[in-house]
């Protein structure tokens, strides 16, 4: 590298962060892309030299898989600050855990430096001594340059009679024109930057530490909340920044916020009860028994076969019907039409449970669930959203299309207040399974009804009822919640349901548990 007579380099570099040109466009993209990197550059900038700097600095340590810092003799000295900084983010025990989640991920990099927002403002102002020293060294730096040119110049321009001591100049304003004295002013101005950096470094360094952390938890709730609302990593790489920007957004806030980590629980049983089930047995295994279904042999009896003295012994027990056979519970998945739920949101549904949980939230989030069932088992799906007679909405979810994400959010977030009927929703549910016994000739469709309240139901509505359900064969499961409900009560829920489970505590959802094994 070229350098001064001083020993300086030419060009000293302004970023921390080695990058090439491929990744400094990425953040020049994201930065257009995003109103807040922009707003917060502008109001970091109205106060501190090199602001711009840092945000890419810190963008790019975020978002490089390999992130590598730059030598601090290679740094422009009016940037030693951002080096400082971005040395004290990537040193500190958090950046690993934030970097897990913001490697090659433009939005999330940019997320992690809006993040640190706030405590890149803190460490900027409490170095603020030690740039302004910076800032005083280079221009030191520079005169004492100037002043070592300065004799060269003169000796070219030759003696000029008008040269001679400034009137209005004070006596020993000179100096600069030293060569020796200016040198010495730079170095003793470049001692003091340093010192001045030395003393901030362990404040920047603590609150590096404490901004990564921040931003790491901060990636990873968002993420969960992606996650918890079925978004995989996939689809938000390819989801557009400013959607996705405006889908978290919609996601933090509101009550979509409260019900994140209720429905992640719920998806999470739900997968674990279909884990249970035993493909071509007759429900849900529970143990071991003796017989000869020869689909249903453990493997330790099937071992016996590999041994020539114990084949005959097999043979013997196979024929008395005393082979050692995988048990199973009498439930089967037979479900083959749609699954509809039928939530009601009618006023009472918005109270909160001991835990915070609505009930709402509660059925929502056990909805959600159905519909994940329903998506891998290759059936549709149907969410009905009801409350009194005239107040109904209804969102089909066809098992050859794609769900869509902003459609399960309106789902998710419709409320539609009032009082509570079961005739509405339920006459809805049946003639969509009809329709699709005669559109499809799909029959054994699985209806949830979701509520809290008891309502009337006439007795020719009751006779219709009972005749769908034995022509097409559909299920009825109830449940309950925020209210215990006593097998033989005598409601008209339990006379409804074939299936009616109660629910009490809504912070948790394995009283639902069964619905997922046996739908």
């Amino acid at each position: 590298m070229v350098g001064t007579p001083g020993g300086r380099p030419d060009a000293l570099a302004s970023a921390a962060v080695i990058a090439d040109r491929f990744d400094r466009i990425t953040w020049r993209d994201t930065y257009e892309q995003s109103a807040g990197l922009r707003e917060l550059a502008g109001e970091l900038g109205a106060r501190h030299d090199g602001a711009a700097d840092l945000l890419t600095d810190v963008f790019l340590a975020a978002y490089n898989v390999r992130p590598k810092l730059r030598a601090g003799v290679e740094m422009d000295p009016t940037r030693l600050v951002n080096h400082e900084i971005v040395a004290g983010l990537l040193e500190s025990p958090g950046f690993a855990e934030l970097h897990r989640e913001t490697a090659g991920d433009p939005y999330a990099a940019a997320m992690a430096v809006l993040a640190q927002g706030a405590a890149l403002r803190g460490m900027l102002e409490g170095a603020r001594e030690a740039q302004g020293r910076a800032e005083q060294a280079e221009r030191a730096r520079q005169n004492a340059e100037d002043a070592a040119q300065a004799p060269a110049a003169d000796e070219a321009a030759g003696p000029d009679e008008s040269d001679g001591p400034d009137e209005g100049a004070e006596p020993g304003a000179a100096p600069e024109r030293d060569p020796g004295a200016a040198r010495r002013a730079a170095e003793a101005a470049r001692e003091a930057a340093a010192q001045a950096l030395a003393a901030a470094s362990p404040g920047v360094r603590a609150a590096a530490r404490a901004a990564s952390a921040r931003a790491a938890r901060a990636v990873r709730e968002e993420a969960a909340l992606m996650r918890a609302w079925g978004v995989g990593a996939g689809e938000l790489e390819r989801m557009p920044f400013e959607r996705r920007a405006r889908l978290a957004e919609r996601l933090r806030t509101g009550r979509l916020a409260q019900w994140a980590e209720l429905i992640g629980r719920f998806r999470q049983m739900a997968a674990g009860e279909r884990a249970r089930k035993v493909e071509k047995a007759a429900g849900e295994l529970i143990g071991v028994t003796l017989g000869d279904d020869l689909s249903r042999v453990i493997p330790s009896e099937l071992a016996n076969l590999g041994l020539p003295g114990l084949r005959a012994v097999f043979a013997a027990r196979y024929a008395a019907g005393e082979l050692m056979l995988y048990d199973s519970r009498g439930e089967r998945n037979t479900g083959r039409g749609a699954i509809i739920a039928c939530v009601d949101t009618s006023h009472s549904m918005y109270v909160a449970g001991p835990g915070g949980v609505t009930r709402e939230a509660w059925s929502k989030a056990c909805a959600l669930a159905l519909l994940d069932q329903a998506r891998r088992a290759g059936r549709d799906f149907v969410g009905i959203l009801f409350s009194s007679a005239d107040r109904l909405r209804v969102f089909r979810f066809p098992a050859g299309e794609p769900a869509g994400l902003d459609r399960t959010l309106d789902f998710a977030e419709s409320f539609l207040g009032g009082g509570t009927s079961y005739q509405a929703p339920l006459t809805r549910a049946g003639g969509l399974l009809e329709e699709e016994f005669n559109d499809a000739a799909r029959s054994r469709g699985d209806i949830v009804l979701i509520t809290d309240d008891e309502c009337g139901v006439t007795e020719e509505w009751t006779r219709g009822w009972n005749e769908a359900k034995q022509r097409l064969g559909f299920r009825l499961f109830g449940v309950a919640v925020g209210a215990p409900r006593a097998a033989g009560s005598g409601s008209v829920l339990e006379a409804l349901c074939d299936n009616l489970r109660s629910i009490e505590d809504l912070t948790e959802v394995q009283g639902a548990a069964d619905l997922f094994r046996v739908i």
